[in-house]
């Protein structure tokens, strides 16, 4: 426990120096080049850098028409993007898949949602839970280039904590490389 502590912190302060005090301008059609609107590193939990301040859906007890509700349970069903090994740019196929999620979003702005950044296993705690991160931010990147609000975004890193498939070969790998939006 006291190791996973201590890498949290280590990989928080390697994310700190990362990311810089870069602003952007998230007005909707104003190109974001860096995702600093999303909500601060304020928690390390489980190896795991939390974004925001808790993990818990701020979604419950909202008020959506049944259309939205309807939209809603199709667009977390498919909720996850790919990216290719040791990197963090968005593949033209899910890019269609982004702009559903965003215009959901544009459309419900009381609706929030966390996008988990993770990572296969090769690489190092440290680095996995910076490259994470950068695929959270890349995906928050794009969410708000298409007009989704910084207040409706947060993110987490979970680096190779949580991988989808358990496996130590490449197809294994291509599945643990993504990006998770939760509602």
């Amino acid at each position: 426990m006291k190791n996973k502590y201590i890498v949290g912190i280590f990989g928080l302060s390697i994310i700190a120096l990362l990311s810089g005090c870069a602003t952007s301008n998230s007005e909707p059609g104003a190109l974001v080049e860096d995702a600093t609107d999303v909500e601060p590193i304020t928690n390390v939990e489980d190896g795991a850098v939390i974004v925001g301040d808790n993990y818990v859906s701020e979604n419950d007890g909202l008020t959506l028409s049944e259309d939205a509700k309807v939209k809603l349970e199709a667009l977390k069903q498919d909720a996850v993007i790919g990216f290719a090994y040791d990197s963090d740019a968005i593949s033209p196929e899910y890019m269609t898949l982004l702009q559903t999620h965003a215009e959901f979003l544009r459309d419900n702005i009381s609706v929030k949602i966390i996008i988990e950044g993770h990572t296969d296993e090769r690489g190092t705690l440290e680095y996995n839970v910076a490259l994470g991160e950068r695929r959270a931010r890349s995906v928050a990147r794009y969410l708000l280039n298409l007009g989704v609000t910084p207040e409706q975004i947060s993110i987490v890193s979970y680096g190779e904590e949580k991988p989808a498939v358990v496996g130590h070969t490449e197809s294994a790998w291509m599945k643990n490389r993504r990006a998770v939006i939760v509602y």
